[in-house]
């Protein structure tokens, strides 16, 4: 991984010199170079994933699409939430707040005695071994993104929040940076926060976060592609995903209206299949949240970025009600949707 590391870090010192530490000097705030260049780092990573994006993920989409593209406005909504979040916007405002915290709570553990956790350290001579040092991470985190994802479909607070990820009918490779601003605030300082604590790299830590981030791309894209029997148990693919995202599929448990669902691993399978909420049928559904139906009371998660963020934070406050019938409506209990094409799902394996 060596040369990688050295290309990116020469592409980070250009761009940094060339054009982000004149702006940084212009605006009078030459005192702030070093996290200037942090931010440079996600800049660049975030530049590389939307021309990955573009170039690959969305000719997949071209090629196989899993249903028609008819609303290209909410598509376009996607595409600001994914500039605002891989481009830095949002992970710059998360270092100014949120850094200071991180920083105080080591300078606490180190002065208590607390010694940091290396979890490559549990294989001895791990660490002279870059891809199975990152091999490690990369689980470590997938398992930590497994149980927060659960946790923003069980609890009701979180669930409020994490549903304008869910609301999107018209899913597509933008679609996974479709979050509350709030919501997103949460995970992050999660995931940064154990970062931290077991001893992950910056260098590291940016690899893992790019890496996770595409596949997730991947994974929402608009496009009918499975991984085969498997290669689903082994990588999340859009197949698999997608069931996450059926309406009464993948936000329900075993009743109506409550919450639960199926398919939360974020890249790998295993999980779901080890805690038991793997489905792998071979279906093809309608996306979105149930309530979000005429027939289910019609709750309006907002068309635009703000609408959509002023309406998440209602939905938490309680005060984003609709009339919603129980036992209303076309879907039947259980999730049983018609598909895209209007055909009625093929049977397969719940793990």
């Amino acid at each position: 991984m060596d040369w990688f590391t050295d290309l990116f870090a020469q592409a980070q010192q250009a761009l940094f010199e060339s054009v982000i530490q004149p702006i940084v000097f212009h605006l009078g705030y030459g005192n702030l170079l070093e996290d200037a260049f942090d931010a440079t780092g996600w800049l660049l990573v975030g530049l590389i994933q939307i021309v990955v994006m573009l170039a690959v993920i969305g000719s997949l989409q071209r090629w196989r699409p899993a249903e028609a593209v008819t609303d290209r406005h909410a598509i376009r909504v996607d595409i600001v939430y994914t500039l605002i979040q891989r481009l830095g916007v949002f992970r710059l405002a998360m270092f100014f707040s949120l850094d200071p915290v991180v920083d105080s709570l080591v300078g606490e553990m180190r002065m208590l005695g607390l010694p940091s956790f290396q979890l490559d350290a549990i294989w001895p001579g791990v660490t002279d071994q870059a891809w199975v040092s990152f091999v490690l991470y990369l689980v470590a985190f997938d398992l930590l993104q497994y149980w927060l994802h659960r946790a923003q479909h069980s609890w009701h607070w979180w669930w409020a929040l994490h549903a304008l990820h869910h609301s999107q009918r018209q899913m597509t490779m933008w679609s996974d940076s479709r979050n509350h601003l709030l919501d997103d605030l949460l995970i992050d300082s999660a995931v940064a926060l154990t970062a931290v604590l077991i001893g992950v790299g910056p260098g590291q830590f940016v690899a893992l976060v790019a890496i996770s981030q595409l596949l997730e791309n991947l994974q929402h894209a608009n496009l009918r592609l499975s991984f085969g029997a498997i290669g689903e148990r082994l990588l999340v693919s859009p197949r698999f995903h997608r069931l996450h995202h059926s309406i009464g599929i993948g936000h329900e448990g075993f009743g109506r209206g409550t919450l639960g669902g199926h398919n939360f691993a974020v890249m790998l399978p295993i999980w779901d299949v080890l805690f038991r909420t793997a489905n792998f049928e071979d279906r093809w559904d309608p996306t979105g949240v149930r309530d979000q139906l005429p027939e289910e009371g019609g709750r309006d998660y907002g068309r635009g970025f703000w609408a959509q963020q002023w309406l998440g934070l209602k939905r938490l406050a309680g005060r984003d009600k609709i009339a919603a019938a129980p036992g209303s409506g076309s879907l039947p209990p259980g999730g049983a949707t018609m598909d895209i094409a209007g055909q009625a799902p093929a049977g397969g394996n719940q793990g």
